[in-house]
């Protein structure tokens, strides 16, 4: 691939006590790709994404992102680089309206340098943001608190946050997790257009048929380890994949 690599995982391993949840993880990712990262319940998925975006700290193994070491780390020196994450269960300033849960990152030191110095007028861009991730810019819904809003909002606030920093990777956790299928079906839109502006995608989801559309590759955990990397349809007709799966995943017999 010619792309330029933005994020290399070398040997990430780390240990809770006895128990190992990401054990010596490689891969590569490169600009403009989308990376599912898939596995059963309590495969080491969300701690892979704590590892990369430094909420956690491995113990052996590294994460370059452009080349540089980022692994260990603080979470706002990663995200300041470039890189944001979202949450499998959304975290906003409860308190703030919607639009105001933006006006955080877009007050950062990385918006300020991209912007050559000049904020503009970051209520605006907010509400821009939002309804670009669906929602209704002359609602209630953009004003209301973060506690008032409903778990589709909530995920997509979660979102907006990740492009108001302007993030060059993104890392989302189970974005779709608890969406109607009608509110998938309007996030994957959202997807294709932040790949069409050159961003670099990691997804984890159990939604393997609405992941499978949006990814050009899969990476398949199984007790921390990788067991599988390739196209979508490459993974599934691996029988270690089949394995991990069966029973717990009742998707991916017709993904």
């Amino acid at each position: 691939m010619s792309r330029p690599v933005v994020l290399e995982v070398r040997g990430l391993l780390k240990r809770y006590g006895g128990v190992t949840a990401v054990d010596g993880v490689d891969f590569t990712l490169h600009e403009n790709e989308v990376l599912g990262v898939i596995g059963p319940n309590g495969s080491g998925k969300t701690t892979l994404v704590n590892l990369i975006t430094g909420f956690v700290k491995p113990d052996r193994g590294k994460v370059l992102y452009r080349g540089k070491r980022i692994s260990g780390l603080p979470p706002y020196r990663v995200a300041l680089k470039g890189v944001a994450r979202t949450f499998q269960m959304a975290k906003p300033f409860y308190q703030l309206p919607a639009y105001k849960n933006l006006v955080v990152p877009l007050s950062s030191p990385r918006v300020h340098a991209l912007a050559g110095g000049s904020y503009g007028d970051r209520d605006a861009v907010a509400k821009d943001l939002l309804e670009e991730v669906g929602f209704e810019r002359d609602s209630w819904v953009i004003n209301k608190a973060a506690a008032s809003l409903p778990h589709g909002y909530l995920k997509r606030l979660e979102l907006a946050r990740c492009m108001a920093l302007r993030a060059d990777l993104m890392l989302l956790d189970e974005l779709f997790s608890g969406l109607s299928l009608a509110e998938v079906a309007s996030m994957v839109p959202v997807i294709d257009k932040l790949r069409s502006r050159g961003k670099t995608i990691i997804m984890v989801e159990h939604r393997l048929r609405e992941l499978f559309r949006i990814a050009d590759r899969v990476l398949v955990l199984n007790f921390g380890q990788k067991i599988a990397e390739g196209t979508p349809g490459q993974v599934m007709d691996l029988p270690a994949v089949r394995e991990a799966y069966l029973g717990s995943e009742a998707e991916v017999g017709d993904a």
